[in-house]
């Protein structure tokens, strides 16, 4: 049975990942960032290891001792967490190098530099999307709860937007109320941004927010992600509907997700360029 490697951050992410890939037949070795990765991942996973953010030595001696010639990227490492946090962040020779290379400090410019690394020491890193296809969100209402002609239009207004911040590599979502966008995301996260959107809403008619891979989207890192935080930030912020990219965006504990958002009149939308042109939007 081939091994692979899970590098490990914060979230849910993680474990559901690794449950598709042992279905699909992988004996997963999970690595667990310090201070991010949740210590129950060991219950889902074949052999289960910590390592400091960016002590590649570290991964790369666990990952060879357990045989693990694939590896996959999943859960959250924050860049407010790396500001804030610097005595959990341990970057050996090889992260340093790797930092003084990239020209910005972008989401994408961080992780191709961790991909590139990873894959100097011979390793393979694998996408998310092809490890854990039975995790991505399917096109069309996800629920019971259908979306109203309004929140339709604000979804195909917001599109084109979330895919222009996704394009500068700023952030994937954005938040929307009667076609004004009421916030984007950017290093704060989705959730944050949710919070401050909904707070300059009209409570009564609830917010759309819409979540979109980037243009230039690298699927072997920062595939978007939905779960339940993301939709009990929404509630909280008077509800609405949260519309995500199909086949693009990851979706964590899927019946859960779906009976939460039936319970509180949410509506869950799977949205592809097909949706929009059906509706007048699109690129």
């Amino acid at each position: 049975m081939a091994a692979l490697g899970l590098v490990a951050g914060s979230g849910g992410l993680p474990a559901e990942l690794a449950a598709s890939a042992r279905r699909a037949g992988w004996r997963v070795v999970a690595v667990g960032l310090v201070e991010l990765a949740d210590p129950a991942l060991a219950q889902h996973v074949d052999a289960f290891e910590w390592a400091h953010v960016a002590a590649f030595g570290r991964l790369f001696e666990v990952l060879a001792r357990h045989g693990a010639e694939d590896v996959v990227l999943a859960g959250k490492v924050p860049k407010t967490f790396l500001w804030q946090r610097p005595d959990a962040v341990k970057p050996d020779a090889r992260a340093l190098a790797a930092l003084a290379a990239i020209r910005d400090r972008k989401d994408d410019s961080l992780l191709g530099a961790v991909v590139q690394v990873i894959e100097a020491e011979g390793l393979r890193v694998r996408s998310q999307l092809e490890l854990a296809p039975d995790l991505c969100a399917t096109p069309g209402v996800l629920g019971k709860v259908q979306p109203t002609r309004e929140q339709e239009q604000d979804v195909a207004f917001g599109w084109p937007v979330a895919k222009t911040i996704g394009a500068l590599d700023v952030g994937q979502s954005v938040v929307v109320q009667g076609k004004a966008v009421l916030a984007l995301e950017a290093v704060e996260g989705t959730d944050r941004a949710i919070e401050r959107g909904a707070s300059l809403a009209d409570r009564r008619r609830g917010v759309v927010v819409v979540k979109v891979a980037k243009p230039q989207q690298d699927p072997r890192f920062d595939v978007p992600t939905v779960g339940l935080a993301t939709l009990r930030m929404l509630v909280a912020g008077g509800g609405g509907a949260l519309a995500v990219e199909a086949g693009q965006t990851l979706v964590l504990e899927r019946e859960a997700l779906v009976a939460e958002a039936d319970a509180a009149g949410v509506a869950l939308l799977g949205v592809d360029e097909r949706w929009l042109a059906s509706r007048g939007g699109g690129a």
